[in-house]
């Protein structure tokens, strides 16, 4: 999955770790991804913890999405700073699935929390 995610290639994403159920992908702040306050837009804090999210619940041959997310931002972040988003799984029911993913900045800070549920279509993934 992530070999065809442009975007998250784009925004310099690594994925430190990739196993069932959890997921850990860190990105450094670039000056093209702060706002007009000069801290980190909130869009691309989420688009990090939705992409750890992604990679921790598709750990099978079908492809999985997202039925909804939500995130709180609790520490601004600014350009130069290192973030990590530790995604892990909570709980599966048939095909839906909760997880949270917990955003640190370079200090070990957590600077927001994700929580993001899951639907396991019937789709294989090619």
């Amino acid at each position: 999955m992530m070999r065809r995610d442009r975007a998250s290639a784009m925004l310099g994403m690594v994925v430190q770790r990739d196993e069932p159920g959890r997921a850990v992908v860190s990105m450094s702040v670039r000056a093209d991804m702060t706002n007009g306050f000069g801290l980190t837009h909130g869009g691309l804090v989420f688009a990090l913890a939705d992409t750890a999210f992604a990679i921790a619940c598709n750990d099978d041959d079908f492809v999985t999405v997202a039925a909804g997310a939500e995130i709180a931002f609790l520490r601004p972040t600014r350009e130069g700073q290192r973030l990590t988003a530790d995604a892990r799984r909570r709980s599966v029911a048939g095909r839906t699935g909760v997880y949270d993913v917990t955003v640190t900045d370079d200090s070990g800070e957590v600077v927001a929390e994700f929580r993001g549920r899951s639907h396991t279509t019937r789709e294989r993934f090619a």
